[in-house]
């Protein structure tokens, strides 16, 4: 298996699992690795996997690294601009966006208009330009492939089928407050919300699957991903995150892919598909007392849940006003600005000030996200 490929977000949870799929198959290259401003971790990567190209997103962070790889001949970008151009340089094949949040949008829309295949773990691209997104793949022909282990899920699970979905059982595994109820959630902390009990992941994302706006965020991105109805997508609290999500067709069978929470396992299969290769993650053992269990997510104590199927319901540009507010309101929170239940607070504020419109162009959302974050920041609750 013969790839090069840019990893977007390569200090970040996903990207450094990605780096250790590659380790496991030699025949895969990386061409390009980007990060905030973690310089340390970035730099070793750096010497380990011999990239042409290194981008860190703040300025002073990338003054610095120039110099600490001043011995090699790899290039080093900043900004949006040098997020850009990994994206989009003729030495890759495959782009595999890790960032977490917007800033992802651009580099992803840009890479698919210079026909690179796309390896998709930031689900706030879809989330926010969906549309535009899916409609530049077909122009360009491109593959999209899907990272986050739900969307890997129910992909495997239409792989050679006439893709006649009649609903999506899109798991989630309830996150750190599962069975809480409002009154329990007055003063909990960041400390306590990123306690995941099986999954191992960023700050950020381990906030949106407490408030289940991870699940939100997912049933948008399935929207896009799969041409279905939200009305098709049903979402399952599974706690033990075994099942990683499954598949009813039009005459009621249903298909499920099982196997260890390990993101891995997914962001192998993104980089290898139609190909299954030996992946270093623990088997299956279906002796060993295992159990199942599945239940409907309390919407009524996880407000984020509901707000993003009115927020893709209503379409058009309130996806990206939803997703930015969130983006703000899980910041404050983890700083301790804001508590625990009023980050679905803000998120809604934000969406009943915002006049909706059709969405036109990637340079509009751009602009719509920017207002929207400074908005958002402007809150006092």
């Amino acid at each position: 298996m013969k790839k090069n490929i840019a990893i977007l977000g390569s200090t970040g949870s996903v990207g450094q699992q990605s780096l250790d799929v590659i380790r496991d198959n030699p025949g895969m290259k990386v061409a390009a690795i980007t990060a905030n401003r973690n310089i340390g971790l970035i730099e070793a990567q750096a010497r380990e996997f011999s990239p042409k190209m290194v981008c860190v997103m703040d300025e002073d962070a990338a003054k610095e690294l120039r110099v600490r790889l001043g011995d090699t001949d790899i290039m080093v970008l900043s900004g949006m601009e040098g997020l850009v151009s990994a994206a989009t340089m003729d030495e890759c094949d495959c782009v595999l966006t890790a960032v977490v949040g917007n800033v992802g949008m651009l580099p992803t829309y840009e890479a698919i208009s210079a026909k690179k295949d796309i390896a998709l773990a930031n689900k706030e691209t879809l989330v926010s330009a969906g549309e535009i997104i899916t409609e530049e793949v077909r122009k360009n022909d491109v593959k999209l492939l899907p990272v986050d282990s739900e969307h890997s899920a129910i992909f495997q699970c239409i792989n050679g089928t006439e893709n006649k979905i009649k609903r999506i059982l899109l798991t989630a595994s309830g996150g750190s407050f599962r069975g809480k109820k409002r009154e329990d959630l007055k003063n909990v902390t960041a400390s306590d919300a990123l306690k995941h009990p099986t999954w191992n992941m960023g700050r950020k994302i381990t906030i949106d699957s407490a408030t289940l706006m991870n699940k939100g965020l997912e049933v948008i991105e399935a929207k896009w991903l799969f041409g279905v109805d939200v009305s098709q997508i049903e979402v399952l609290v599974h706690p033990q995150s075994i099942v990683h999500s499954a598949v009813e067709f039009m005459d009621h069978s249903v298909i499920a892919q099982l196997s260890k929470p390990d993101m891995r396992l997914a962001i192998q299969y993104a980089l290898t598909c139609p190909e299954r290769l030996p992946c270093n993650i623990p088997p299956m053992d279906f002796s060993s007392g295992l159990s199942l269990t599945f239940e409907h997510p309390d919407r009524e104590t996880f407000e984020c849940l509901g707000l993003a199927y009115k927020a893709v319901e209503r379409g058009g540009t309130l996806p990206t006003v939803m997703n930015a507010a969130n983006e703000i309101a899980v910041e404050k929170f983890l700083s301790g600005e804001i508590g625990f239940l009023q980050i679905a607070e803000l998120v809604e504020k934000c969406m009943q000030e915002h006049d909706v419109c059709a969405v036109e162009s990637i340079e509009q959302l751009i602009e719509i996200d920017r207002k929207t974050r400074e908005y958002a920041k402007s809150i006092v609750l």
